[in-house]
This record gives structure tokens, C-alpha cells and sequence, in this order.
């Protein structure tokens, strides 16, 4: 890609391969950074058939937005799932009620582009599992190396303010 010009064909975009245990796994593309992007992240996914990318998830802070390219699959949003198509663009503002999950409940492949807004720090709750990651530093999505704070524990982990002191 020319560096002067702004311009990436999703058919460039340089995926790589990801997985963690059984439920989650793709091949993503961090195009935002290629394309010279500064306030909005954008990230191109590619999901097989039974897997999500990340566990369902709330942003305190950054917003996302979702543009379904290719296939079919469930959005879940709170403790609703709603089905999702080729065409399809996904609002999910930022905030404790919002958490969601794209998971690829076809037999086939769905493709989706991700833009987030790019804030940090960021606050990420994860109701499933009952844990909060906080990022400071790089926004989620961002370059991990550049992170000054990056703590992910339970919820039920916090202490009072003035323990310790």
C-alpha cells in the first residue's frame, strides 16, 4: 500500500490467524493502522462457523460500530441475541448495558468490519465471566507495547479505597 494514499481493497488486507481454546477464533486484519487512522480503529474479521472473535464484552469509554460484509450469525446484545446479515451495520454505544458478542452460529463464513472509536483509557467489562480489564496507555486494539496499564481481575476483586493506607 502507498503510504500517501489512504486507500486498502479488503481483498489486501494482510489477515492473521487467531484462537484461543474452542469458542473463539479468526483471521483479523488491523487496517486502521495501515491506512493511517488516528481517532478510529478499524479491524477487519473473518469468522468460521461456530466461533466468536472475543467473549461478550462492554466498553465503558470507546464506541463500536459494525458492518456485516459477507455470511450470517447472531449478534447478542445483553442477554438478547439477534440475527445478523450480509449488509447489516450494528451500533453498540459505549456503556455498562451494551455488552455483545458476533458469533457465527451458520455454516459458513461471516466477514465483518469493526470501527471503534480509539479512547483511552478504556474500561472493559466482561459479564460472563464477571471480569473488568482496564487499559491505559493504548486503546483496545491498539499496540499492546504501549501500554502503561493493562489489568484484567474480577469484579468481586476490589478493595476498599483506603485499605492500605
Amino acid at each position: 500500500m502507498n503510504p500517501h494514499i489512504p486507500i486498502l481493497n479488503i481483498d489486501q488486507a494482510p489477515l492473521q490467524d487467531w484462537a484461543h481454546g474452542e469458542r473463539y477464533q479468526a483471521r483479523m486484519a488491523q487496517i486502521g493502522r495501515l491506512l493511517g487512522a488516528r481517532k478510529l480503529g478499524y479491524r477487519l474479521v473473518e469468522l468460521p462457523p461456530g466461533k466468536a472473535a472475543w467473549p461478550a464484552h462492554a466498553h465503558l469509554v470507546n464506541e463500536e460500530m459494525f458492518f456485516i460484509i459477507e455470511g450470517r450469525g447472531a449478534l447478542r446484545l445483553g442477554e438478547r441475541r439477534h440475527p445478523i446479515r450480509a449488509g447489516d451495520v450494528i451500533a453498540v454505544p459505549p456503556g455498562p448495558d451494551t455488552p455483545h458478542q458476533i458469533v457465527n452460529d451458520s455454516d459458513a463464513g461471516l466477514i465483518y468490519l469493526c470501527v471503534s472509536t480509539m479512547q483511552e483509557p478504556d474500561i472493559v467489562m466482561m459479564p460472563d465471566s464477571g471480569k473488568i480489564n482496564i487499559m491505559a496507555g493504548s486503546p483496545p486494539g491498539g499496540d499492546k507495547s504501549a501500554r502503561t496499564l493493562s489489568l484484567c481481575l474480577p469484579q468481586d476483586a476490589a478493595v476498599d479505597y483506603w485499605v492500605g493506607e
